[in-house]
């Protein structure tokens, strides 16, 4: 025991369960009641002779007492504490320590709040698309399958923990780590599995990317399509072929309203293996860290494209080695979200309507350039904001072509170890945008591209003035 082990909680939930005393377990172990006391309200550390005692008498290890680490509780109480709310009012270090370990349930409890208020901000979102719909259809729209199947990654972090490390595993044991990926995916499919793998011309017009033939096991991949998207729609096949399992299982646990959504999260899940399989997470958490999450230099290194680094960087968020939290997203040229996931607070538009200031429209129009920003959002809290468009072409001169811009971000209290915060001046106010999640439950005032009131203000309108904006906000003086 080279530090000493504060477990107080611990022990009493221990004495508890036992439905003892302080006085009969202080006895059991051979102690006093007040030293027990003291133990359980952390004014005394655990000693070895106390420890060798608990183990004889309950069947503990150092192990069983140490494991609730509060380093990840006091990770979580900064974060919730970076509200605007409690920004006058922030605990310092010692605090937070001292409230994790001596009130682990009542600091639970304030996190369980803390999640439970930002999930109710994301619900307010839904605002915008749900009185969309009743002016469209003229009555409420129930969540769509893909919005059910989104939330629920959203909610999980972006982040899978069994078929993360399924995959690490396979790629480890099978020497998928480094090399030709393409050909060592192909080769496992047709050994373990006995899938033979067949590369087709398609017809410009054929949209078929990958089909597989239950019956004669022929797995046809659509031959126009670069390496990196081969790559992942094997890797997406071995997912099928040897994990469905445990694909099932998550989405058993999922409890989602409809066949349809199970459906689509069985594919999202086994596309989660695929790209934890492509970029494996201990390797790719050191080369990310390594380049500062350079996207490019992360591409190059192991061969995939800028989309799935982006959205692999959103995905690095395993318990004990977390990388840095990012966002990502994917929007067409309609300003449509068609893919979304966040480590962070940042909340998106769930379809289309979002801030026209936020850079990820404005890729579109530098095509191959990275643009950034600094953005902050209604609550206050402010991001680095990485865009750029991406291009994909089909397999022929009459294929079609599909464009989109790919955003990602981070917080800036993390943009340090980005590298595209490189010659910004992080502290200033004056290059921040101001942005929000959709006009519709923006709080923002005086925004010069506004484009509809929010759903919870009354307007003021002057028939004597004109400005860019044909109405004010009531409560100005109240919002930004």
């Amino acid at each position: 025991m080279s530090e000493k082990l504060f477990v107080g909680p611990k022990v009493r939930i221990l004495r508890e369960s036992n439905d003892l005393t302080q006085a009969s377990f202080a006895e059991r172990i051979g102690i006093s009641t007040s030293y027990l006391n003291q133990i359980e309200n952390n004014q005394r550390p655990l000693t070895a002779p106390v420890l060798l005692s608990l183990s004889h008498h309950f069947n503990l290890s150092i192990n069983d007492l140490a494991s609730a680490d509060t380093s990840r509780v006091i990770a979580d109480l900064k974060e919730a504490l970076e509200e605007p709310l409690f920004r006058d009012t922030t605990p310092g270090l010692q605090e937070m320590k001292m409230a994790a370990s001596n009130s682990p349930w009542l600091t639970q409890a304030f996190l369980t709040l803390h999640q439970a208020h930002r999930r109710a901000n994301e619900r307010l979102m839904v605002l915008d698309d749900a009185l969309t719909a009743q002016s469209r259809e003229g009555s409420d729209r129930a969540v769509l399958p893909y919005e059910e199947v989104r939330d629920y990654f959203q909610y999980h972090e972006n982040y899978i923990d069994e078929l993360d490390m399924a995959a690490e595993d396979l790629a480890r044991r099978h020497s998928m780590l480094d090399g030709n990926r393409l050909a060592k995916f192909q080769q496992y499919l047709e050994e373990r599995h006995l899938v033979r793998v067949r590369y087709t011309e398609n017809a410009a017009n054929d949209q078929t990317l990958r089909s597989f033939d239950e019956q004669s096991r022929i797995l046809s991949l659509n031959g126009g399509q670069d390496a990196s998207s081969l790559s992942f729609l094997l890797a997406h096949q071995i997912a099928i072929m040897e994990y469905l399992d445990l694909i099932d299982a998550r989405v058993a646990k999922a409890n989602l309203r409809s066949a349809a959504a199970e459906a689509i999260a069985r594919v999202g899940l086994a596309n989660y293996f695929a790209g934890a399989l492509c970029l494996p997470y201990q390797r790719f958490l050191t080369v990310a860290r390594e380049t500062r999450h350079d996207i490019d230099r992360l591409r190059h290194h192991f061969g995939v494209s800028q989309e799935q680094v982006c959205h692999r960087l959103s995905s690095m968020q395993r318990p004990g080695a977390r990388g840095v939290p990012f966002y990502f997203l994917r929007v067409d040229r309609a300003g449509n979200v068609t893919k979304r996931h966040s480590a962070t607070r940042f909340q998106f538009a769930r379809f289309g309507g979002a801030c026209p200031l936020w850079n990820v429209h404005e890729a579109f129009e530098a095509p191959g350039r990275y643009l950034v920003q600094v953005a902050e959002m209604p609550d206050g809290i402010r991001y680095l904001c990485v865009a750029t468009s991406i291009t994909k072409l089909g397999s022929g001169y009459h294929a079609p072509v599909r464009r989109y811009a790919i955003g990602m971000g981070c917080e800036l209290s993390n943009a340090s170890e980005v590298v595209y915060s490189d010659g910004l001046n992080l502290q200033s106010d004056s290059s921040v945008v101001e942005i929000g999640v959709s006009c519709r439950i923006c709080e923002r005032n005086r925004c010069h591209q506004r484009a509809a009131p929010p759903v919870d203000r009354k307007l003021i309108v002057n028939p004597n003035v004109r400005q860019f904006v044909p109405f004010e906000l009531e409560n100005s003086d109240n919002y930004r």
